[in-house]
């Protein structure tokens, strides 16, 4: 319901660019997302987390993220679109070709290996877009 008052807010050309950016592929939006970063010289970060328990709980579950610089990035299931998770994984493990990425994930769970806080975030990110459940560690 929430999807439907923004579409209903956009006024026709900011409705168009939504529109073809929801047909990109995932490696499409990866691209483009690292093209908007570049030209416009920021850094795309993933939104947090809703909070759905106390105060309490949610600032000591951030305060552990904060305190971490590097994180273990692990698929714990792939999911049913495996295609989009190979492209995705291959996109942070560009030495691996199609028959080891899919190995790869069809042995989950998989560790995509050590990456610094925003590189893990955005790769969880591309990950569950594309379908697999990735845990930070």
């Amino acid at each position: 319901m929430a999807k439907e008052k923004t579409e209903a807010k956009l006024d026709a050309k900011l409705q168009k660019i939504l529109d073809s950016v929801a047909e990109l592929s995932v490696m499409e939006l990866s691209q483009l997302v690292k093209a908007l970063e570049e030209k416009f010289d920021v850094q795309a970060v993933a939104a947090a987390p809703v909070a759905t328990t106390t105060v309490a709980s949610e600032s000591a579950g951030t305060s552990d993220m904060q305190e971490k610089s590097e994180f273990q990035v692990i698929i714990t299931n792939a999911g049913t679109n495996k295609i989009a998770v190979i492209k995705a994984v291959r996109t942070y493990k560009q030495e691996l070709g199609l028959k080891e990425a899919k190995d790869m994930i069809d042995a989950c769970p998989a560790d995509l290996g050590v990456m610094k806080k925003d590189q893990a975030d955005e790769a969880k990110k591309l990950l569950e877009e594309a379908g697999a459940q990735v845990e930070l560690k």
